[in-house]
């Protein structure tokens, strides 16, 4: 039986990855904060508590782990400062690579913000173009892949680069749905922007594909095609099947929000998303990636698309009572 390391459980990605590896019969080893949260999850979904083994989350405090191989996609997506974001993207997955056994096979969940926006004049992004973080949250996904090249060079270990991933058991796009469910509906920036994107379920297959493979040098996953910002908005509203109207703003005036939210305790957490580190990824407007040499390595190649995975989530939100 295979055994796995798999951290950000019950996170989104996390979430859809242990419920796959669950439903193969993988014994998987959770380091996890909130154990009633991930019991109630699994619980959910009608599936096998006994093949969850929680860890502490200090790495410190483990026992020598037998796991063949292992999948690290926690990591803070949204916080008011650069520290936040350091102490668990780079220090604590740190210590989680320094307690996997020799021979861990791994898998890391980086992000298309360690690399930046497309660069101007290219039409995507490659694993050739310098890397361009414009947040803390880029920079400290790009800090953590460079201590794996200096610190962990002789492991195998794979570092994919996702962009925007939309799908079932997401909840940071519930608030695009429920403004999509209004009369206005608002689009950041008066220019059309232009984005990559992947569908979840594309990403743990990807993962999968993964598995054998050699290179520690990230290498960006997506789908073929990608999507303006007015098609997301667009798609789910038509998802609800909501007549409202999507109007521009100008991205000042996300600005001067994002630093009113940052300011009152209570919309930071109406609003965890919008603070005035993660909006600078606002400005650009192109963040498409070429994800050709990802394909080539592994063999894979994604299934769906923008609508299928906006239907997805819809329906998980239907099912939790969220959508009114």
């Amino acid at each position: 039986m295979t055994r796995l390391l798999l951290t950000g459980a019950t996170g989104f990605v996390g979430r859809n990855l242990l419920l796959k590896e669950v439903s193969r019969g993988t014994r998987i080893h959770v380091p996890v904060r909130d154990l009633p949260k991930l019991y109630g999850q699994l619980r959910q979904e009608g599936l096998d508590e006994s093949l969850i083994e929680p860890l502490p989350v200090d790495p410190l405090k483990w026992p020598q782990l037998p796991v063949d191989r292992a999948i690290l996609c926690a990591g803070v997506l949204f916080a008011r400062n650069r520290n936040e974001y350091f102490e668990t993207n780079v220090k604590w997955s740190t210590q989680i690579l320094e307690a996997l056994p020799p021979g861990c096979e791994t898998v890391v969940l980086s992000s298309q913000a360690a690399g930046g926006p497309t660069p101007k004049n290219a039409v995507a992004r490659t694993e050739e173009h310098p890397d361009n973080p414009l947040t803390w949250y880029g920079r400290s996904k790009l800090a953590f892949e460079e201590r794996l090249r200096d610190r962990f060079s002789g492991h195998n270990i794979k570092i994919i680069r996702p962009p925007m991933v939309l799908g079932a058991r997401d909840t940071a796009t519930l608030p695009l749905f429920k403004m999509a469910a209004g009369i206005l509906r608002i689009k950041p920036g008066l220019r059309p922007k232009e984005y990559s994107f992947i569908a979840v379920d594309d990403l743990v297959s990807g993962i999968d594909a993964a598995w054998g493979t050699s290179s520690i040098r990230p290498l960006y996953i997506s789908s073929e095609r990608t999507i303006t910002d007015w098609e997301l908005i667009n798609t789910v509203a038509k998802s609800i099947r909501s007549r409202g109207v999507t109007i521009p703003l100008p991205q000042i005036v996300v600005k001067l929000c994002s630093m009113l939210v940052d300011s009152i305790p209570a919309l930071r957490d109406a609003a965890p998303s919008l603070t005035r580190d993660r909006i600078r990824d606002i400005w650009p407007d192109r963040w498409v990636v070429d994800s050709t040499a990802f394909r080539k390595a592994t063999g894979w190649s994604c299934r769906l698309d923008l609508s299928d995975a906006i239907e997805s989530a819809r329906d998980y939100y239907a099912g939790q009572g969220l959508l009114r």
